[in-house]
């Protein structure tokens, strides 16, 4: 059995959330906030909670993704309603950890076995988009095998926290955005930076990103 004993929606649009009146009909308590700030409370009083956070409405950043999952994914389940079709580079929200998406479009009964599938810890996504993922964790690991142990021991010494930055720095953000986007100050962002720049010796952000570039398909599986 799951441990979620809540679904918190964050909806900041004025219609009817429809989705937590459907999981309310199969048993599960639901709140629904309309601020960030009611839903961080939440995760501070470390509820066991699993957060739904509307795609409309949001504010988004270039991948379509709700810059407020970036913030949450560390602390609580996160997945992601309400998504338009084509708006959101799903690889993308499924390597920053989000649980999975459901869409405008998608049939009811689908919403609900997606709601049933999420809270019971498992991911709910395109199965053409998991079968790509696991082939890439599997290139990944035979790729491991050919690769010499130091770049090997420099893949591995990246904590999760830098690969997310790399991830971040790869994709255009400054330190601001990134600050703001992990909730840390942009100081712990710079020394994290430093601390990339020294794993992968690179000078600067150019030559990480060629870096991030040869080695992409490793890092982002990296445990």
């Amino acid at each position: 059995m799951s441990t979620i004993n809540e679904l918190v929606f964050l909806h900041q649009v004025a219609a009817p959330c429809h989705l937590a009146i459907l999981a309310e009909s199969i048993g599960l308590k639901t709140r629904i906030v309309k601020h960030a700030s009611e839903l961080e409370l939440n995760v501070d009083k470390g509820h066991r909670s699993f957060c739904l956070i509307a795609q409309k409405g949001a504010a988004l950043d270039n991948k379509g993704i709700p810059l407020l999952a970036s913030r949450l994914v560390p602390h609580i389940p996160v997945a992601l309603y309400q998504v338009e079709r084509n708006s959101l580079d799903q690889e993308s929200a499924m390597l920053l950890g989000i649980r999975g998406l459901l869409f405008t479009d998608q049939r009811m009964d689908l919403m609900l076995t997606g709601l049933r599938k999420m809270v019971a810890d498992e991911l709910w996504y395109d199965r053409t988009l998991l079968s790509k993922m696991f082939r890439r964790v599997i290139q990944k690991l035979d790729g491991q095998n050919d690769m010499p142990a130091d770049t090997v021991a420099m893949l591995q010494a990246l904590t999760s926290r830098e690969r997310t930055i790399i991830q971040f720095v790869s994709s255009g953000a400054r330190n601001k955005e990134i600050a703001h986007r992990l909730c840390i100050s942009e100081h712990t962002v710079k020394a994290h930076i430093s601390s990339i720049f020294r794993k992968t010796q690179s000078r600067n952000r150019v030559e990480l990103l060629r870096w991030a570039q040869t080695y992409q398909t490793h890092f982002e599986f990296c445990s």
